[in-house]
């Protein structure tokens, strides 16, 4: 009985303390509202009915109004980012910035969000200046990234790679590019006025060490052998060349089309021209792509003739067809004339000129390299994309393989 007695006294007390606490966050609630200016109101009203730009309007006239607003200044000056607004978002960190009451932290996110600003804009020293002042803070390792990005898009390579050292310290995330920083500066080496050999050589050393330890890629075991072939051509060793070249053709044979010229031009200094491109025809045989064809092609035409060219490009497009090779061939047919070449005509009664003319346009177009990550269409390969600047996105097929 006492149990039940205590029941209905403790009921109505926890019921009227409930109410009380709701009575009293509602009261808060209404208070904090009322301060709210009426353009916050607007603000939302505009996002709702989808009209961003009435929206930042209201948003900015708040921020006006109560300086104060530290998160929204940050939420305008993100927004006005990714609008492409970048001029204003300059100016809502900066403002930011020029308080003395800013709080660190705000203060540190706000010299983070002007450093993205200005890496937005292009502005890449005041970019990486702002950067540079967050190192040591919580934003430590997205600096630390951004850095990276911002040498590599000014190609500073020693800067690049102190930076992925400074980040490699701090986690244990990879960084697949390292190899390439490396092989660019092994390039910059041999290309300049003064080569320097040696130090090109550490630097192929340090592209190989780091392939290895981020996962090495064909694409970056294939460029550190190419490197290392033009090293040993610029100090006359051959010998050397050729086995990195073709050592291309049996680790990384889909790379072939990239070392099939350089690899016939060794062959020929040595003397040994029919052996290179006999083993340039073996590796057709075996993965066919356009841009061992077309170095094949213009081999045999140069040293044999236009009919050991046409017979091949004959044989190779019936194998497998493609406009690039019917291109070649066409070529070859117009510049000869059909009654010195035998086997039927590829194409009877047509107007070869005219074909030709017809498909060589359409080629032009299918005669590139893309890159899988941004759809960037070049003539040349490239290791990094020079569209959106990703590494190892190119395949070394051209459009018309691929499509």
């Amino acid at each position: 009985m006492d149990f039940e007695t205590w029941w209905l006294i403790i009921v109505p007390v926890l019921f009227g303390l409930g109410w009380l606490a709701a009575r009293f966050d509602f009261r808060q609630m209404l208070s904090e509202t009322r301060a709210l200016p009426d353009s916050y109101f607007k603000g939302l009203n505009f996002l709702l009915n989808e009209q961003p730009d009435r929206a930042i309007d209201a948003f900015v006239e708040v921020a006006k109004l109560d300086p104060e607003t530290t998160e929204l200044h940050f939420a305008l000056g993100s927004l006005f980012r990714r609008r492409g607004e970048i001029e204003r978002a300059i100016r809502v960190h900066q403002s930011l910035l020029s308080r003395e009451d800013l709080p660190v932290q705000d203060r540190e996110n706000a010299q983070l969000a002007l450093a993205q600003d200005f890496f937005k804009a292009g502005m890449l020293d005041r970019a990486e200046q702002g950067f540079r002042a967050v190192l040591q803070t919580r934003h430590d390792l997205e600096a630390l990234r951004a850095l990276v990005r911002i040498h590599e898009a000014e190609h500073d390579w020693d800067k690049a790679i102190e930076a992925v050292q400074q980040l490699r310290s701090r986690t244990e995330e990879s960084v697949p590019q390292l190899a390439h920083y490396h092989c660019e500066q092994a390039q910059a080496l041999m290309e300049s006025k003064s080569p320097d050999f040696d130090a090109a050589a550490q630097a192929l050393d340090a592209a190989e060490n780091a392939a290895r330890r981020n996962g090495a890629t064909p694409a970056s075991e294939t460029r550190v052998r190419m490197l290392r072939a033009r090293w040993a051509a610029l100090r006359g060793d051959l010998e050397s060349q050729r086995a990195h070249l073709q050592d291309v053709l049996t680790t990384a044979p889909e790379f072939s089309g990239l070392v099939a010229q350089p690899l016939l031009d060794c062959h020929a200094a040595l003397g040994r021209a029919a052996e290179g491109l006999s083993l340039l025809r073996e590796q057709y045989d075996r993965l066919p792509t356009l841009d061992l064809f077309n170095v094949i092609f213009r081999a045999l035409r140069a040293s044999e003739g236009a009919l050991p060219a046409w017979a091949f490009a004959r044989k190779a497009l019936r194998a497998h067809p493609s406009l690039l090779g019917l291109d070649r061939l066409l070529e070859v047919e117009l510049a000869q004339g059909a009654e010195t070449l035998p086997d039927e005509p590829l194409v009877p009664g047509a107007d070869l000129g005219l074909l030709r003319s017809m498909i060589h346009k359409h080629t032009q177009r299918l005669d590139r390299y893309a890159c899988e990550q941004c759809g960037f269409e070049a003539r040349r390969y490239y290791w990094q994309c020079p569209g959106c600047n990703t590494w190892e996105t190119y395949r070394p097929r051209r459009l018309e393989e691929i499509r």
